[in-house]
C-alpha cells in the first residue's frame, strides 16, 4: 500500500517539478494551439497542472484512507480499496484517453503512462484483500 502512495506522490508531484523545470506542459499546448498567445497558453498549462495535482491530492488521500481501514482492520476497508481502484483506474484512463480540441490527447504521455502504476499496485492490493489476506495480522499488505 505504501508503494502506491508513495507512487501516487510521485505523479503528483511530476508536473510541478516540469513547471518549474523543462516546462514541457507549455510546449504541448503550444503545440496544439500556436495561434495562441503566452497568457493563454499559460492559463491551459496551469489548467493541466492543477488537474494533475488535484487528481493526485484525491489519490493520495484515498490510500491514506484505505491504509488506515486495512492496518485496523475495519470491515469497510475492502470496500473502499475497491473504490478507491476503480476511481484510480478511472482517472487514470481518462487522462490515457482524454481528446479536446487541437489536442490529440490533453494530457501527454509522459504524465497518463505513469499515472497507471498505482492502479496496479491498487489491483494487487484489492486482489490480496479480496482473498482474505487481510485478516491475518502478519500478512497485512503495505
Amino acid at each position: 500500500m505504501y508503494a502506491g502512495l508513495a507512487l501516487t506522490a510521485i505523479t503528483t508531484l511530476v508536473p510541478l517539478i516540469d513547471l518549474v523545470t523543462a516546462d514541457t506542459l507549455t510546449n504541448h499546448v503550444r503545440a496544439a494551439y500556436p495561434e495562441w498567445p503566452a497568457a493563454t497558453v499559460a492559463l491551459d498549462r496551469n489548467a493541466i497542472v492543477g488537474y494533475l495535482v488535484a487528481v493526485g491530492v484525491l489519490g493520495i488521500a484515498g490510500w491514506l484512507w484505505t491504509i488506515r481501514g486495512v492496518t485496523r482492520h475495519r470491515n469497510w476497508a475492502r470496500t473502499v480499496a475497491t473504490i478507491m481502484f476503480v476511481l484510480g483506474v478511472s482517472a487514470a484512463l481518462l487522462n490515457l484517453t482524454f481528446t479536446g480540441g487541437a489536442y490529440d490527447n490533453v494530457i501527454p504521455a509522459q504524465y497518463s503512462i505513469p499515472g497507471l502504476l498505482p492502479s496496479l499496485v491498487g489491483l494487487v492490493l484489492v486482489v490480496l484483500l479480496w482473498r482474505g489476506r487481510s485478516t491475518d495480522s502478519n500478512s497485512t499488505p503495505r
